[in-house]
């Protein structure tokens, strides 16, 4: 049997104004132009792409299936200007075919730097995606990916999850396939499976990055990619693992791969591609459905943190040049006076100072040349590295004043 399990990551940062250091007032972000972007992409990505979504469910009778992880600055962005893509989401959480993650609510690196900081945001996006949506989710997907033991272990102490979503590396599998479950090392248990250990459901990159990067690409050796040949791939993994597990962004979806590449006609056709090439053997699972249906097979040992950014895989999109390190440093030695002038009565602090925990604002401070570069480039709102981080640093300094540190 060969499982397609799709995760849709949906994501917008709130990104910051040009803010001077003469500036003396607490609004931070350009608002304008994550209100701009979010219409932009709504009406090229999240109404065209969930609606082709929901059409395939009811087409399929609901044997098509897919999951998303919804950052809480982009359910917000929606809430404030774009509230038919919230109305679309309670839609396919209505079909049952549609499964939502648990993720940080500001899609922040906070399980490096502070670990109640972390389990306050995993709460509040659980609990907005509850209010929102109408479920409660149990799989977790840290930011970007990033994963190592230490996350599985919290995760299982957590006791909430079932599973977390992570990143298949070669070198870690150790000419494994990443198409099995698997467990963290000792295999922690969770109360979530009824005392069995946390599952690990681990990215087919091969075949995920063939549609999110290399789908419009006249020069990959296998354009244009139809939807039969890419169900003859996945039919491939029959014999040699259970579960294709398909994570992208959700934005690849009209958005990075534009409606003239053929991208939604690729997406409609692939499910009836899929469970023609081999009738009874393929089907859509979301990763509730996978725990449920296939037992692990061995342990996925990470020592080191791992995520799915550029060539490395490693954390290196959002930390280790000098001004990534001194920003996140900065930013997180904020996290006490912020909440203690919260508490005092600042109202917004905290939430301000919490979307500039938002990884994007590291990540465009990244350094990298060649084709990594040109992705940062691509994502970034600056026209370098260095004047994000001189933006960031005098909105710092702001908070550090509300916050009562200078």
């Amino acid at each position: 049997m060969a499982s397609v399990c799709f995760y849709f990551q949906v994501h917008q940062p709130f990104r910051i104004r040009q803010y001077s250091v003469f500036e003396d007032h607490p609004f931070y972000f350009d608002n304008d132009a994550n209100e701009e972007i979010c219409r932009k992409v709504t009406d090229k990505c999240y109404v065209p792409a969930t609606r082709k979504i929901l059409d395939l469910i009811r087409r399929h009778e609901g044997r098509f299936r897919v999951s998303y992880s919804i950052s809480g600055t982009a359910l917000e962005q929606f809430e404030l200007w774009a509230p038919e893509v919230i109305e679309l989401f309670q839609e396919c959480a209505a079909t049952g075919a549609v499964e939502f993650l648990a993720e940080t609510s500001h899609h922040s690196l906070s399980f490096l730097f502070s670990r109640e900081e972390f389990k306050a945001q995993v709460a509040e996006q659980e609990a907005r995606i509850e209010r929102l949506l109408g479920v409660r989710p149990n799989v977790f997907r840290n930011t970007e990916l990033i994963y190592s033991n230490e996350v599985g272990s919290a995760i299982a102490e957590m006791g909430r999850h079932r599973a977390v979503i992570c990143e298949g590396i070669d070198e870690l599998l150790a000419h494994r396939s990443p198409n099995y479950v698997y467990v963290p090392p000792g295999g922690p248990a969770t109360p979530a499976n009824d005392g069995g250990p946390v599952r690990l459901l681990l990215k087919n990159y091969q075949l995920s990055d063939d549609i999110a990067f290399r789908f419009s690409n006249r020069a990959w050796k296998e354009w244009p990619l139809t939807a039969e040949k890419f169900a003859r791939w996945v039919n491939q993994i029959n014999g040699d693992g259970y579960t294709c597990d398909l994570f992208m962004d959700y934005e690849t979806l009209g958005e990075h791969q534009w409606a003239d590449t053929g991208i939604f006609e690729f997406l409609d056709a692939m499910p009836e591609k899929v469970f023609d090439v081999n009738p009874g053997h393929n089907d859509f699972l979301t990763p509730n459905q996978v725990v449920d249906t296939y037992e692990p097979v061995g342990e996925y040992d990470v020592p080191h943190y791992r995520s799915w950014a550029d060539t490395e895989r490693d954390l290196s999109a959002w930390l280790g040049n000098p001004i990534q390190d001194n920003a996140a440093a900065e930013l997180y030695k904020l996290e006490e006076p912020v909440k203690a002038a919260h508490a005092a009565g600042d109202e917004y602090i905290l939430e301000d100072w919490r979307k500039l925990t938002t990884s994007d604002h590291l990540y465009y401070m990244c350094t990298k040349y060649w084709a990594d570069g040109d992705v940062h480039k691509y994502f970034s709102p600056y026209d370098s590295p260095y004047d994000c981080y001189i933006n960031f640093m005098n909105v710092l300094d702001n908070v550090r004043q509300r916050a009562g540190t200078t």
